[in-house]
């Protein structure tokens, strides 16, 4: 079955070798060369995958992710081409609600392999309610909520929390969530660290309780106490 997959980068060239490279027989690909285009593809039809660039006209693409995650209510995932490189850039893109992250200029299998991590990790499978003190989680509405607030998080940041949820309050191993995640094709060693970091604003940065503990060299827990 073919992916289809939404491009929005105002590189024609970009749009050239995405469209030239990816076999037909495998993607059916859509295009947008700015914002505003890329949102009304977005929310009108329905896509395995999101190619977004950041620097675009009419709408960034920080701006156009949340917008898709905060209102659209679209858990489509999304997958950033940035030529910022930097790390707080690429946790910026998490923050906003993306899934991954690839600096440009790229190989076009290394965005392929990732593509496939993507779409196989797919959207939160439908299930029951977990809770952990006074977070819940719903997977059937991947909707996530602390306190009765509303919580927005990226499809992967729902898979993780659903993880360590249900492992909850035990320790979940650095190779346990990668290998969960990403299966044989794990991204960088910032990626983890760098989702974990955007999940812990989310459900804890506005709370006086902390959930989410890191345990030095060996993993991550959900828990109303650290031990």
């Amino acid at each position: 079955m073919s992916l289809r997959i939404l491009i929005i980068d105002d590189d024609p060239d970009i749009q050239d070798l995405l469209f030239a490279a990816l076999d037909e027989e495998t993607y059916i690909l859509d295009a947008a060369s700015d914002g505003p285009s890329g949102l009304a593809l977005a929310t009108e039809n329905e896509y395995d995958a999101i190619i977004l660039d950041i620097n675009m006209p009419g709408m960034n693409g920080f701006e156009l992710c949340k917008e898709l995650r905060d209102n659209a209510r679209i858990s489509t995932p999304i997958m950033m081409l940035t030529s910022r490189a930097e790390v707080e850039d690429r946790i910026a893109g998490l923050d906003y609600g993306a899934d991954d992250y690839l600096a440009k200029p790229f190989a076009v299998e290394e965005l392929e392999a990732r593509l496939r991590a993507m779409t196989r990790r797919g959207r939160p499978v439908l299930g029951n309610k977990m809770s952990v003190g006074d977070l819940e989680l719903d997977l059937e509405s991947k909707s996530a909520s602390r306190g009765g607030k509303h919580i927005a998080l990226a499809p992967i940041h729902i898979k993780i929390l659903a993880m360590l949820m249900r492992e909850s309050p035990n320790l979940v191993s650095r190779a346990k969530l990668e290998a969960d995640i990403w299966g044989d094709e794990p991204p960088d060693s910032d990626a983890l660290r760098a989702h974990i970091y955007a999940l812990r604003t989310a459900i804890d940065k506005p709370f006086e309780n902390k959930l989410l503990h890191t345990v030095p060299k060996l993993g991550y827990r959900l828990a109303l106490q650290a031990e």
